[in-house]
């Protein structure tokens, strides 16, 4: 057995997508010859946008987790100025901005370079050199965002120098869709792509998770770092999804559900004047459900529509309710983000959509990574944000498809490629 240490900073008790892909990794790896040691923060001195305890119970009692102290700025920016005012990734729990609000954008875009977690980097080195030391351990993969772990890797590197590294990167990095929304000056911009640029060149092997994102990469830093990056997506656990398999959507009404955060940069306004035609046209056995933590602008944009009392807003739920609620829909909604790299994102819920075998409505590139990969698996289809009537027709067809009885599962298994053990087994070929 290859032991090898994992090091992230989203680990239970920490709640949301981001958790999910390590947590995976670090399940399903021992099965391919490799025993990961965690290296991760300790909760009570980390700032995690949310927590779901019930995901304790999936870290198998044989993983060992070691935990390190941590300097939160985020912690210090809501005592002073309110939790509201903080920025986290995305903006989507945010409301209508302040003075406040844009104050703290900037400290966050031009004061914590690469992120906000910058100030456990230097506990987590020192906690894994000396595991590193005791335990001979000669590979380390590094799981982000916060993009400021990869920062660990490059001391490491220093310090051990024949110590493999494994850079895997679940997001973009300098250009990700929200980066203007840091309001990075050009001294901030510069010092974010150094570290880009040295990650991406001294890590032994880099993973991502789409291959746009490798394309962009490679783009950047030539056919040295092409030739080092792995694509390896995201994925949903069969397991997670036993207990939910026998959940049928309402049998009163045709249920359209959105699970995760969502903020005014997702620009969904032509789902909901989709859905106002149908209820214009006097169908109103509709409920539009949305399950996470969602900006007001958005609620703003479904009122206006006309569709707000069709909406449902759940605050954030458990995992294991998340995907409750993906087995009671008719159709799950996925939205991508606009802005640049929009064809990179490749959310962790689009791969637990294809796992609870409904179809997939989604809103974004067409030409994108997350339409290739909802094509492959004849799961829905993908629209762009200026096709109206093909979306409306293709809505039209599915809600008369479930007034008649149709539930809409789904029938193909091509999603199955996309289970977490395949992933993990991908990954542990990477390991020396």
């Amino acid at each position: 057995m290859k032991r090898i240490l994992f090091i992230t900073y989203y680990w239970p008790p920490s709640g949301g997508a981001g958790v999910q892909r390590g947590l995976k990794f670090v399940k399903y790896l021992p099965e391919f010859g490799v025993e990961p040691v965690v290296l991760t923060v300790d909760p009570d001195q980390a700032s995690y946008p949310s927590i779901d305890v019930s995901l304790m119970a999936e870290v198998a009692k044989e993983v060992r987790v070691i935990r390190t102290k941590s300097f939160e700025p985020l912690r210090i920016l809501g005592a002073v100025a309110g939790k509201k005012a903080v920025p986290h990734a995305g903006f989507a729990g945010a409301k209508r901005e302040g003075l406040m609000q844009r104050a703290m954008r900037w400290v966050r875009g031009n004061w914590m370079i690469p992120d906000a977690r910058r100030g456990w980097v230097r506990y987590a080195v020192e906690a894994a050199a000396d595991v590193i030391a005791r335990e001979k351990i000669g590979t380390i993969i590094i799981s982000s965002p916060p993009h400021s772990s990869q920062l660990i890797g490059l001391e490491l590197k220093k310090r051990f120098p024949t110590l493999h590294w494994i850079a895997d990167l679940r997001d973009p990095w300098t250009d990700i869709y929200f980066a203007k929304e840091l309001m990075k000056g050009p001294r901030a911009e510069r010092l974010d792509a150094l570290w880009e640029a040295r990650v991406m060149n001294e890590a032994d092997a880099v993973v991502v998770v789409g291959p746009s994102m490798k394309k962009s990469f490679a783009a950047r830093y030539g056919n040295a770092v092409d030739r080092k990056i792995t694509v390896i997506p995201n994925g949903y656990d069969a397991e997670d999804l036993l207990p939910v398999k026998s959940i049928a959507p309402p049998s009163d009404r045709t249920r359209i559900t959105y699970v995760g955060s969502m903020a005014a940069s997702y620009q969904p306004h032509i789902f909901f004047d989709a859905i106002a035609e149908y209820v214009g046209a006097g169908d109103h056995k509709i409920e539009l459900r949305f399950v996470g933590s969602v900006s007001e602008d958005i609620k703003a944009i479904a009122a206006q529509a006309g569709v707000g009392h069709l909406c449902t807003w759940v605050p954030t739920v458990s995992h294991t309710e998340a995907l409750k609620e993906m087995a009671a829909a008719h159709l799950l909604l996925l939205v991508i983000p606009a802005g640049a790299g929009d064809e990179r994102i490749l959310t962790g819920k689009l791969f637990e959509y294809l796992g609870a075998r409904r179809p997939i409505v989604g809103i974004g590139p067409p030409y994108g990574d997350a339409a290739a990969i909802i094509a492959e698996c004849d799961a829905g289809c993908m629209f762009d944000r200026h096709q109206t009537n093909e979306l409306a027709g293709w809505l039209g067809a599915k809600l008369a498809a479930v007034r008649s009885g149709d539930s809409l599962t789904l029938v193909r298994n091509a999603h199955q490629r996309y289970d977490r053990r395949a992933t993990a087994e991908a990954l542990s070929r990477l390991v020396p």
